[in-house]
């Protein structure tokens, strides 16, 4: 979704905003990547590592959420919500938490 956001951010830059929409398209980009490198090599390998930023991403999702809330995008806030929620309470799931807390032979980042 990150990515999707950051290209669409790049076809949007003008003139008038060229820093603010390079380096929001920049940053879009890299936090995209970073969590498609979280996912992949983290919750997929069950990594101990991985739970934070995706805990922390959905805490971000939900507070996005929020805010869309009253700018009359409600069926968008209650999608990013859903979802945040739902990714949420599979991180901390029994057997996600036994799975990700299961030894250090799992903690090697690559």
């Amino acid at each position: 979704m990150l990515i999707v956001l950051g290209i669409a951010q790049a076809l949007t830059v003008n003139s008038s905003r060229l820093v603010l929409g390079l380096t929001t398209t920049g940053f879009f980009l890299v936090y995209g990547v970073g969590l498609v490198f979280v996912a992949v090599r983290g919750l997929w390998k069950a990594a101990r590592w991985s739970r934070g930023p995706t805990v922390f991403t959905q805490l971000i999702q939900l507070l996005i959420a929020y805010s869309l809330w009253d700018g009359g995008s409600k069926a968008v806030a209650a999608g990013l919500a859903v979802l945040a929620v739902a990714i949420l309470v599979c991180v901390f799931q029994k057997a996600s938490t036994e799975a990700l807390t299961a030894g250090d032979s799992n903690d090697h980042v690559l």
